[in-house]
Parts: C-alpha cells; structure tokens; sequence
C-alpha cells in the first residue's frame, strides 16, 4: 500500500515521502497513529509542496546550526552544577540542558547516557547528513 508520511518514522522514511509499506502496517500502525495518509493524487500534491517548504526549512536550520558549531569550535560550553566531594553531580546534565546552554536544537544532540562527573566532555552534533563535535566544560557550583 502505497501512504504518504506525515512526520519521520524511523526506518520508513522522512515526513511528506511516498513510501510503499505492508497493507497491515499502514492500517493498523501508520494510519490511526497519524503517521501516514493514504496516497490519493490529491494527498501526493499536497504532500509534494510541504515537502518543498520543509526541505528549505530543513536546510535553513541545518546552516544555522553549522554556523553555531563554527563559532562553538574554538571554545566550551560551560555548564555549573551542584556536586559532592568526589566530583559527582546531583542531578546529571542531558541533551536537553546541553542544547540550551549550546544554543543548539535539543534533536541534534546525541549523548547515549547523561553525564554524571565533573570535566571535560565531547559531544557529537549530529545535523541533517553532516556530524559534528562540541566542548562541554561541567564545572563545581
């Protein structure tokens, strides 16, 4: 059954694609989780001009967050946080607070686990089909 995407699913496609999927995937997967629509020519127009506007889109932000990454390759990204003795932190720093204090979109941070110690840490930025690194510095409040 040819649907068309209306947001990325992982391992099927981007959002605003014409994919070919099982019959059963769509109708019980897809389609009542507002996936997918069923590809009609008039589904497929309307899909085909989002899919213009959300590639320049797209490419916008992907610029900006290069041209940020730029500017964060000479430095750190400091970030204070209450710790112990031992140089543990109370409560860990996620992607989430990486991404506010780098001025970066929270999706382009990919951490497998937060971090929990004081020091100096590297964190790929991964933006559209380009990777990237950032400095981040955890310091003792």
């Amino acid at each position: 059954m040819k649907v068309i995407l209306t947001r990325d699913v992982k391992n099927t496609g981007r959002a605003h694609e014409i994919v070919e999927v099982k019959d059963g995937h769509a109708l019980n997967f897809l389609i009542p989780k507002r996936m997918a629509v069923i590809a009609t020519p008039a589904n497929a127009k309307l899909a085909e001009t989002r899919k213009k506007s959300a590639d320049e889109g797209r490419a916008i932000s992907e610029k900006l967050i290069e041209e940020r990454l730029a500017a964060l390759a000479e430095g750190s990204v400091s970030i204070k946080k209450k710790a112990n003795d031992k140089g543990h932190l109370y409560d860990a720093v996620d992607a989430k607070e990486i991404a506010a204090a780098a001025a970066l979109p929270e999706d382009s941070i990919s951490i497998e686990k937060p971090f929990k110690e004081l020091g100096i840490f590297e964190v790929p930025v991964a933006y559209g089909e380009n990777f990237g690194k950032i400095s981040i510095t955890i310091e003792a409040e």
